[in-house]
């Protein structure tokens, strides 16, 4: 038992709030984070807190199921389209509803037309937190938009649905509710994850060991680049301790194949260096408003999705222009996709990725060469893929 003194002592200790917006993070679905979320909803429910269930996939698993017990469910709301019958969450009747805390399952799913105001769940979710109500959630670490071309290279499974790292990074508190793949993989056999139906189909294509190991490597290190930026903020906020970000990533962009695989890559570079990403395009003098609108349209979103400062230079020589801005803002790094020159154009007009290795050197500034892998097409996606659900 503790002492009277040490117990004062441990009520003068500032312990810091949970927070308003919670995330649990998984490799893959099955890891247990629905799970996980309704037992903090119980918890809060145990000490006075008014929680409701907004949204909850139990994907038919009982275990799943019990967890609601002895939590208030809002009602879902029932909307046809294209002549089925899907459940959503009553983000009008939630926000009526007014609970201090709401747990809103599967952050990265779309919303069905016609459903609400909003194309995807997160965009519910920060609704509820405009409004004052405290959120806890779920997502697998393929949903996120910088991560999402690995998983398919990975799987060769196509990742539909996608969440901005930005959401996700926004969150006070991230968890992870891991697994080892041989743990998983015992839980699908045991009926657990899927029915015994889709079982030989899921552990012999996205449920492979293979697969499992990669994507919680994943799963760590995005959770781990979270835990070090708190560290290294709360080291900037001690008096007296110098901090100062030394790296910083430019990724150079064009209307190429594969250039967005190139974003996310030096995305997650930029994550694992604490970095600045910058995503910059430069446009031809004589390029036509047309083609630089179309990639500007493609381009932008997915360089603030996935955290990135967009800029576009105007500019003849694209090596000098990428060049002459790492030096104005302290560049360390530049990031290009691989090219399939022809050798007439490299003897014409001369090579992009030379010129940028000359003219960085001298600038001191690295370079990285990232090959351009397009996505696994459309319809690709073999048996045993997983559902959202955890």
């Amino acid at each position: 038992m503790d002492r009277p003194d040490e117990a004062v002592a441990a009520a003068d200790v500032e312990v810091t709030p949970a927070g308003r917006f919670r995330v649990y993070l998984g490799a893959v679905a099955g890891v247990g984070k629905t799970c996980a979320m309704l037992d903090e909803g119980k918890r809060r429910l145990q000490r006075g807190t008014d929680v409701v269930v907004g949204f909850a996939e139990t994907h038919g698993r009982a275990a799943t199921a019990a967890r609601l017990a002895g939590l208030e469910v809002v009602p879902r709301l029932r909307v046809e389209h294209r002549g089925a019958v899907f459940e959503e969450m009553d983000l009008q009747a939630v926000l009526a509803r007014r609970p201090a805390v709401a747990l809103v399952d599967e952050l990265a799913h779309t919303n069905v037309p016609g459903s609400g105001p909003n194309a995807k769940r997160w965009q519910d979710v920060f609704a509820l937190l405009e409004a004052g109500i405290a959120v806890i959630t779920t997502v697998n670490v393929q949903h996120l938009e910088s991560i999402a071309d690995a998983v398919e290279r990975i799987t060769g499974v196509p990742v539909r649905e996608r969440v901005p790292d930005w959401v996700v990074r926004r969150a006070d508190q991230i968890e992870l509710v891991d697994s080892s793949a041989d743990q998983l993989r015992r839980r699908m056999l045991h009926g657990n994850i899927y029915a015994p139906s889709k079982v030989p189909d899921a552990l012999n294509g996205f449920f492979k060991t293979t697969n499992l190991v990669a994507l919680r490597e994943l799963a760590l290190r995005f959770v781990a680049d979270e835990t070090e930026e708190e560290l290294l903020a709360s080291l900037s906020a001690a008096p007296g301790t110098p901090f100062d970000t030394a790296e910083r990533i430019l990724v150079a962009v064009t209307g190429a194949p594969g250039t967005g695989a190139v974003v996310r890559r030096a995305a997650r570079m930029a994550a694992r260096a604490k970095a600045d990403l910058h995503v910059v395009h430069v446009v031809a003098a004589d390029e036509s408003a047309a083609d630089a609108e179309r990639v500007r349209a493609e381009l932008r979103g997915l360089a603030e999705d996935v955290g990135g400062r967009w800029t576009e230079l105007v500019a003849d020589d694209a090596a000098r222009a990428l060049v002459a801005y790492a030096s104005r803002h302290q560049v360390t790094q530049i990031v290009l996709g691989s090219t399939h020159q022809s050798r007439w154009h490299q003897m014409t007009r001369g090579s992009v990725i030379r010129r940028v290795l000359r003219y960085a050197a001298d600038a001191d500034v690295d370079v990285h060469v990232i090959a351009r892998r397009a996505s696994p097409p459309p319809g690709s996606e073999p048996a045993g893929a997983p559902v959202a659900g955890g």
